[in-house]
Parts: C-alpha cells; structure tokens; sequence
C-alpha cells in the first residue's frame, strides 16, 4: 500500500477518536451542571420542610403564649369581679372571662392541630436529612470520577495530537489536502474502506476498473461519489489466521 495512503488512514482514525474525546470533554460538565442542579433541587426541598417545621413550631409557641395570657386575663378579671356591685357589671365580667376561655380552646385546638401536623413533617425532614448527606457523597465521588476522566480524556488527546502532527509531517502535502478537504466537506469522515465495489461511506458502487485500482492501493484515489479517500483492506486467509493460532500454540 502507497505509505500516504498508510498515512492519511491512520490520520482518519486519530481524528474520528480526537472527535469523540472533544465530545466527551465537552459532555463532562455538563453532566457534573446536571447532578448538582439535582442536588441543589433537594437542598430547597429540605430547607422549604425545614421552614414549614419552623413556623409549626413558631405558631405553637404563640398559641402558648396566648393561652398564658387568657388565662392571666381571666384571673385578673376573676379579681375585679370580687369587686363589682352591680348585676350588669357582674355579667359584664362573666362574658369577657367566657371569651378569653373560648379563645383559650381555639388555641388548644390549633396545637393539637400543630402538633399532628409537625410529626410528619420533623419525619420528612430527618428522612431528607439522611438522603441529602448520601446523596452529597455520591455526587462528590461521581465529580471525582468525572474529573479523573477528564483528565485521562485530555492526555489521550494530547497524545494523539503529537502523533497526528508527526504523520503530517510525513505525508506529502497533496495527500494531505485532499484528505482534510474531505474531511472537512463529509462530517470528519475523509477516508473510507472499499469493500466489495462499493464505497462503505456513501454506499455507491464503484466502477469495477476504479476499484482495481484501489485494490492495489498504489495511488490516493477518491470516490467519484462523495469524494472521500478509498482504501482496500485486503481479507486475511485461513492459512494465515491457522498459523498465527499455531504459533501462539507453540508459545
């Protein structure tokens, strides 16, 4: 096989896995933005139940309080009644010590009402509690992992960045070109196998002649088709697969 021919072959393969890495590169990120807009989405979850288990207990207290002055109310007005020396200021009195004992039961009504509803939601807060820590260290394993393989992404690239730039170098500049102008007008894909008759990019059969002559790898030929570098990979023989298992037999 003519060694440009070789050359731009082996570029073919570096730049479809150069692709792929600046994908995945890309990609990490935006994978690491996602599970910490999870994260972020249950942290305001638990503070909303910490905050509704906050102004629970805030409420209670002031039911309390309230209850603590209505009857501080009552024993007063219980005092001055001792006083009074009229039928009517009597029943005043008695109507305004019922109302504080009414407002008395509204507030031990609402905290019973309170406390019935604080028990769920103490639950749910010591649940998210617990969920959340895991899902803290899950998510900063998963970032580790994620960064390692970025790191190892961005060293594989780099390397074959080193390897590529030495293949140019070696490659005539004409079979370069048209290798890159391929590449560039068909999606990265500038180099593509023949396999019987028929460009395996785009699918078209070639002419029968064409295709001899690609067999024979001796000249950087194009498809007349889409236009990418043709290449025969010629099939291996069983005797050779059968000597190559003998030989790893012997071993």
């Amino acid at each position: 096989m003519l060694p440009d021919l070789k050359l731009v072959i082996r570029l073919q393969e570096i730049d479809s896995r150069l692709t792929d890495l600046a994908r995945e590169i890309a990609a990490l990120p935006k994978h690491i933005a996602e599970i910490e807009k999870r994260l972020v989405s249950h942290e305001r979850k638990l503070e909303a139940d910490r905050a509704a288990l906050v102004a629970n207990q805030k409420e209670r207290k002031k039911c309390e309080t309230d209850i603590q002055a209505q009857e501080q109310k009552i024993s007063k007005l219980k005092d001055q009644m001792l006083q009074v020396k009229t039928n009517e200021q009597y029943r005043a009195f008695q109507t305004e010590i019922e109302f504080c004992q009414t407002e008395i039961r509204k507030s031990e009504d609402r905290i019973l009402e309170l406390m019935g509803e604080s028990e769920p939601l103490d639950k749910n807060v010591k649940s998210a509690e617990t969920a959340l820590k895991a899902e803290k260290a899950e998510v900063e394993a998963e970032k580790t992992v994620t960064r390692e393989r970025t790191a190892a992404d961005e060293q594989a690239s780099s390397e074959l960045q080193t390897e590529r730039a030495a293949i140019v170098a070696q490659v005539t500049p004409a079979a370069y070109q048209r290798y890159e102008r391929a590449r560039k007008a068909r999606r990265g894909i500038g180099v593509a196998e023949a396999v019987d008759g028929r460009c395996t990019a785009c699918n078209m059969t070639v002419r029968l002649q064409f295709y001899q002559d690609v067999k024979k790898g001796e000249q950087i030929l194009v498809c007349e088709s889409c236009q990418r570098i043709l290449y025969y990979n010629p099939p291996v023989a069983a005797e050779d697969l059968n000597g190559e298992t003998a030989s790893a037999t012997q071993r």
